[in-house]
């Protein structure tokens, strides 16, 4: 008998789930990572939600429809310049040192803007919060990507990301909770809802900073440190990110994919709340009820349209980050994009009773955050050690000066069309096109699935 032709091929064993390749020290520093992101993504929805009842009580009812997207505007200045800052910083002085302020700085200047007494210092309160918030997300990704073994990062981090819907939720929660209280008449010290919502908001970001003393600086990037200082490497240079023909074009490309998908959600879909507000205003329109009764129901049903439009976003991020792992990162983001515009066209155009928020608004959420579940497993694997944090965040806050331009464009075309609810929906409409423009660039960008990350000494 040839024994060549009867053995058996040796079984391969199947390779580990990534969550069972972590130790210790892995989760540590994916817990803290996720919370920090998840409890920046809880931060930005009561502002959300917060925003529209602060610009009634502050610049008037009439006003406040063309007010609420200026103030969008100012918040995502200030993340965009905060993210460059705070992300370069990152590179130079270690991930989690500028983590910690990048928290501490969202965390305070939340709790002040419910002290706000105008149209101005409300959006000087916005501006520095956006600061802080800006800095969270790049620091986040690039502290894992450094840190986990190389096998599990793109699940690791695009569970990251989906994690973060459960900071949207507790937000949409929590914005039930206070809007019930409201219309019971049980918020202390005579405060209004959106200046409860603030006050709350401020505090979950504090809990993060204990469990940070557990971890320290990824050893991946303290290696890359030392070395760099010796070959005169610079780490968070932005002329280093902009000079090599490499990094430029991956950091211009994928600032502009990035864009689109910012705009698709911050620009656009975050004013989602106003339009189910006015479909609940038109419904108790002739319930007889009274202006503060009114207002807290509006206040209630924002928060419940938040809620399901970030059950759906868990989802849409869940999926498509997996599918960026499967079919490729390209593919995945493209598809993302024409979701989110899709999606975007039907809310604004056709929602407009309340049995359709429960399923139109869901939808919506899984189109427009299913992008940014790409972005975490895409983004880190387009920069070097020395520039992952500074390309990451330029990509992704780079592009939200780019997108703060939608709010106040939105704005602009509301009160051209007379700053009624009709003009708004339209104005969304239109800057929705932006997105299609976001497939455009992708096929420029390199696909990294299944290729490591990228090193200085790569040309």
């Amino acid at each position: 008998m040839n024994l060549a032709q009867t053995a058996r091929p040796l079984a391969v064993p199947a390779p580990l789930p990534w969550w069972r390749t972590f130790n210790r020290l892995h989760w540590l520093v994916f817990f803290v990572a996720s919370m920090a992101w998840l409890v920046d993504c809880m931060d930005q929805q009561i502002f959300n939600m917060a925003r529209d009842g602060a610009m009634e009580v502050l610049v008037g009812k009439q006003l406040s429809i063309e007010y609420a997207p200026y103030t969008t505007s100012m918040f995502l200045i200030g993340w965009a310049v905060g993210g460059l800052i705070l992300g370069s910083m990152g590179d130079r002085y270690g991930r989690l040192r500028m983590l910690k302020w990048a928290i501490l700085m969202y965390a305070l200047c939340t709790g002040l803007s419910a002290l706000a007494t105008g149209f101005w210092d409300f959006c000087a309160y916005r501006f520095i919060t956006g600061v802080g918030v800006g800095g969270v997300f790049g620091l986040a990704v690039a502290l894992v990507a450094d840190s986990v073994p190389d096998s599990s990062r793109a699940p690791a981090l695009g569970m990251l990301q989906s994690l973060s819907a459960f900071g949207n939720i507790g937000a949409g929660l929590i914005g039930m909770l206070i809007g019930t209280f409201a219309i019971m008449h049980l918020l202390p010290f005579h405060l209004q809802s959106w200046q409860v919502l603030f006050i709350v908001g401020a505090f979950p970001a504090l809990v993060i900073l204990p469990a940070m003393r557990q971890i320290k600086e990824p050893e991946k990037w303290v290696k890359a440190k030392a070395e760099g200082a010796i070959k005169g490497i610079k780490f968070g240079s932005f002329a280093n990110l902009l000079r090599n023909p490499r990094w430029r074009r991956n950091a211009w490309l994928g600032m502009l994919a990035c864009s689109a998908g910012i705009i698709g959600l911050w620009g656009i879909g975050n004013f989602t709340p106003k339009i189910v507000r006015s479909i609940i205003d038109f419904h108790l329109a002739t319930s007889g009820l009274s202006a503060e009764a009114v207002a807290s129901q509006k206040s209630y049903w924002g928060a419940f349209g938040l809620l399901l439009q970030t059950t759906g976003g868990f989802f849409g991020m869940l999926a498509l980050s997996k599918l960026a792992q499967v079919k490729g990162r390209r593919i995945a983001f493209g598809i993302a994009l024409l979701l989110s515009f899709l999606t975007t066209i039907m809310v604004f155009k056709y929602m407009r009773s309340i049995d359709q928020i429960y399923w139109m608004v869901p939808i919506m959420g899984f189109g427009q955050y299913s992008v940014f579940g790409v972005f975490a497993v895409y983004l880190p694997e387009l920069f070097p050690t020395s520039l992952r944090s500074t390309g990451t965040s330029f990509c992704y806050n780079f592009g939200r000066l780019l997108a703060a331009t939608a709010p106040f464009t939105i704005g602009q075309i509301t009160k051209n069309l007379g700053g009624d609810i009709e003009g708004f929906r339209t104005g969304g409409i239109y800057v929705s096109f932006v997105l299609l423009l976001g497939i455009v660039v992708l096929p420029f960008l390199p696909e990294t699935k299944d290729c490591p990350l990228p090193e200085e000494s790569l040309p």
